[in-house]
């Protein structure tokens, strides 16, 4: 009979950080943790790897107790091994000898573990590195012996905080698609802030805030992302407000007009998100002629020129935030700086409504 067992579950709450989890990863899935600074995605990987103690509830790992209030597994008796932006070699020792660290360290006889750190090297590319010391590696070389190292010891369990954070722009994507190739099959917990690393790793998303606000797989999540924080990843503006015949009304009295999205939950007075795509809106000083269903009144807050574009961030009247990408000529035809008033003009055809999830 198949084990249907979580591979790993957080249902517990930390008092001292304002963090309570209910969350389960099935085994063999690679799980994305995003959300804003402070809200909780270290004291995820914390509690999984055995650094910290839940204050209630309790922390499982193949099915069984491995944290509470009463019971405690510590770090080096959970097969749980993490992957950072720094790859914490042994400097006194080699490549290989890093990589063999582990076996060796769990039981296995020199030569067995040996054997086992050239196989683990080789699968990442850095055979003919094993006899080099950490100082003599690069920084995307020293990163693919911290993987070697890591999965040499047949993990149950792998963290993954923002490893590629710390790596040359030019190496980061060849190290990514390794650990999409090396980490496949396996369970696996991952902090990030890049999307790319989203698409390329994860299978799964969950956005947290101290609390789970949504979670699925990632390409759901990102095409209809239920926060805010979500919808920067997906490269989108989202707007909330509450559904009014058939468009979305916010707080602050502006109305959303767009394409609804299949699903259910749309009524009268009910939570209702509007996404828009930044290249869909165009930026004006004074109402566009025409008069577009979406034209919304706005306060520039930011402006952040990338070459040909610059990305305009405003704020609606009831300060949430949508962002714009004009033409940086328009920037200066217009005047644009921040504290600017502006009006906001999009096409209905190219904002997408759908009804909010509970979270």
């Amino acid at each position: 009979m198949a084990d249907d067992r979580p591979a790993a579950a957080l249902h517990c709450r930390v008092e001292g950080r304002d963090v309570e989890f209910d969350l389960a990863l099935a085994p063999g899935r690679r799980l994305a943790l995003v959300g804003a600074n402070g809200a909780g995605k270290s004291t995820a990987l914390a509690l999984l790897a055995g650094h910290l103690r839940p204050d209630s509830g309790e922390v499982r790992l193949a099915g069984s107790v491995v944290s509470s209030p009463r019971l405690h597994v510590p770090a080096h008796r959970r097969r749980v091994v993490a992957l950072d932006q720094q790859p914490g070699l042994f400097p006194h020792l080699t490549a290989l000898d890093n990589v063999a660290f582990g076996p060796r360290a769990r039981g296995q006889g020199r030569r067995a573990a040996r054997q086992r750190g050239r196989t683990e090297l080789d699968a990442v590319g850095c055979g003919d590195l094993a006899d080099r010391r950490p100082h003599e590696l690069s920084g995307g070389q020293a990163q693919r012996v911290a993987l070697a190292r890591a999965l040499a010891v047949d993990p149950e369990l792998v963290l993954l905080d923002e490893p590629l954070a710390a790596l040359d722009m030019a190496v980061a994507p060849e190290i990514r698609r390794l650990l999409a190739d090396r980490l496949a099959g396996r369970t696996v917990v991952m902090v990030t802030h890049d999307p790319l690393d989203l698409w390329a790793i994860a299978q799964d998303l969950v956005v947290v805030a101290g609390r789970v606000l949504q979670s699925g797989p990632v390409e759901e999540v990102l095409a209809r992302p239920g926060t805010d924080f979500a919808a920067r990843l997906a490269g989108v503006s989202l707007v909330e407000g509450t559904v009014d015949d058939d468009e979305v009304r916010t707080r602050g009295g502006d109305t959303v007009a767009g394409v609804r999205s299949p699903g259910t939950g749309w009524r009268d007075g009910t939570r209702a998100i509007a996404t828009v795509e930044p290249r869909a809106v165009s930026v004006h000083v004074v109402a566009p002629e025409g008069s577009p269903r979406n034209a919304w009144p706005a306060t520039v807050t930011a402006l952040a020129p990338a070459g040909p574009l610059t990305r305009v961030t405003a704020q609606l009247r009831d300060g949430q935030r949508v962002d714009a990408d004009v033409t940086s000529r328009s920037v200066v035809e217009l005047g644009l700086a921040p504290e600017m008033r502006v009006v906001l003009a999009v096409k209905a055809a190219q904002v997408t409504l759908y009804a909010r999830q509970s979270v």
